[in-house]
């Protein structure tokens, strides 16, 4: 039986940056979003994910890119499975150089393209993951760093400049969604969150997978899971971070960790402490 393989460096120069290096074979990831981007290339076999409501195939030598909180999943496309390494900057890290390198830029950038052929920025990428990977060169990593992702941005990005009055309704929702990431340790019901926003508890359901993309518990998860990677991340005991995030035991916390990490929080834990 092939064995799965997830490793996360984070570099602690780069703002903790995470460095994702994975060969998978059987996992299938379910719908689920990661706080910051995920910018990767395919360097073995091929991967298929849903990403802006279609699925996409991207073969070896792809680029892949998902939007900070954007729902998307992920599993093979092929029986060898696939292989790739990747970076999950934040959007105050990407909105950072995008201000820094064009004009009128507010924010951070969103990348429409799911799978993107590019050979050239491909292996500029792969050669700034051989670079992360190593103890020293800071300065070198630094600017090899932000030259790739001006480099991305320009060719690949949209700049978020203009701003639409957003609809009432999902101008509602949204609220109820920052609402969990604030609280996801509380239990609430539908008819709790239906109640803030002044809605029906089925018409607020309709509403919140209609703009967020998943249903309200779904999301609760990805909340619950974002704050007990920030928690780990300061040292906190993993028993301790299922309680305080709002799982029912370690054991539904790690099955959901994995789920969606590919990692179980233990290995995450020795990964921050390399």
């Amino acid at each position: 039986m092939q064995r799965e393989q997830a490793d996360y460096l984070h570099v602690r120069e780069l703002g903790g940056l995470e460095l994702l290096k994975a060969h998978y074979h059987q996992t299938q990831f379910s719908k689920h979003t990661h706080e910051g981007y995920c910018i990767g290339v395919i360097e073995e076999g091929a991967q298929s994910f849903f990403r802006t409501g279609q699925l996409h195939v991207a073969p070896k030598g792809d680029i892949i890119l998902v939007n900070a909180d954007e729902i998307h999943t992920g599993s093979s496309a092929v029986e060898s499975g696939w292989r790739y390494r990747a970076i999950y900057p934040t959007p105050e890290m990407l909105a950072e150089v995008s201000q820094d390198f064009f004009e009128n830029s507010r924010g951070a950038p969103w990348f429409p393209q799911a799978v993107i052929r590019d050979l050239g920025l491909a292996q500029q990428l792969c050669l700034l993951f051989d670079l992360l990977e190593q103890k020293d060169n800071f300065l070198l990593k630094e600017t090899m760093y932000l030259s790739t992702l001006a480099c991305l941005m320009k060719r690949h990005g949209k700049s978020n400049h203009t701003f639409c009055e957003l609809p009432e309704a999902y101008s509602k929702i949204l609220r109820v969604k920052e609402l969990l990431v604030e609280m996801p340790e509380t239990n609430f019901s539908l008819q709790d969150l239906a109640d803030m926003v002044g809605l029906s508890a089925w018409h607020f359901l309709r509403q919140f997978k209609k703009y967020v993309g998943l249903p309200p518990h779904a999301w609760l998860v990805q909340a619950r899971l974002q704050k007990a990677r920030q928690l780990l991340k300061q040292g906190d005991q993993i028993a301790m971070v299922a309680q305080q995030c709002g799982f029912s035991d370690q054991s539904h916390f790690n099955r959901h960790f994995k789920k969606a990490m590919g990692v179980t929080p233990t290995q995450y834990v020795v990964s921050l402490n390399n």
